[in-house]
């Protein structure tokens, strides 16, 4: 199981939200010192997500997500603000290794029959977030479907992956849900990589049994609950 440490960017840093709410955000320094930082522990993959994307300012941090592409030469899956075939070309392009689409994926799935066409489907990373059994989209404000519903279009339609967030327990920094995980795990035949709520060893120990094959890594990492050391010895169990 691979993990992959979070660089959320807001207004050019590198932050972490609580529950989506821009409002409480904590601010880490340079997103693209933060990138390198964990790549030297020991990561080998980093998750990016561009939040003033998310949040509708898709051209804002553009060069800073350019410079780490550049500068580091990792395995990057970049998400936020990519609401077109057009955008997710360009960061295939300058070098991403998958994109992340949540909103556009549920308001037009073909789109990753588009992309999955031309860049594989290893580049498409379908994102579904979930609160209380549901897909929430346009910045988590608007339902868009059932979670097992939504995910096996996606994987239909030719998603190599899929991102599953758990917004019920996103950023609190309190543990996992595992039974939504399962029931996806158990609903798809593609990879699913899990985010939300994962703070201590055993909760990556839960996930590594129920068979995710990646987890996402933000709160519990920056304010010092579980070492990035710690997670991927628990993960390469």
């Amino acid at each position: 199981m691979k993990v992959f440490p979070a660089v959320d960017i807001l207004n050019g840093t590198c932050v972490q939200l609580v529950q989506g709410n821009r409002e409480n955000a904590v601010t880490y320094g340079d997103p693209v010192s933060r990138a390198k930082d964990w790549l030297q522990e020991g990561a080998d993959a980093l998750h990016v997500i561009n939040l003033d994307g998310a949040f509708g300012a898709a051209e804002k941090n553009v060069g800073l997500i350019k410079e780490i592409i550049r500068s580091t030469g990792a395995e990057i899956q970049l998400g936020g603000g990519i609401r077109s075939t057009r955008d997710a070309a360009g960061w295939l392009d300058a070098g991403v290794t998958r994109v992340i689409i949540g909103t556009l994926a549920a308001d037009n799935p073909d789109a990753i029959t588009e992309i999955a066409d031309i860049y594989g489907k290893e580049a498409v990373m379908a994102g579904v977030d979930a609160r209380g059994g549901n897909v929430v989209v346009h910045g988590w404000e608007k339902t868009a479907g059932d979670l097992i519903t939504m995910a096996r279009l996606f994987e239909e339609k030719g998603a190599g992956s899929l991102l599953f967030t758990n917004v019920d327990v996103e950023g609190l920094c309190n543990g996992i849900a595992e039974e939504p995980v399962r029931r996806l795990r158990e609903a798809v035949r593609i990879p699913v990589i899990a985010s939300g709520g994962i703070t201590t060893p055993q909760d990556v120990r839960i996930m590594r049994e129920i068979g995710v094959e990646g987890i996402v890594l933000g709160s519990a990492l920056y304010r010092g609950t579980i070492t990035l050391k710690e997670a991927i010895e628990e993960a390469e169990r």
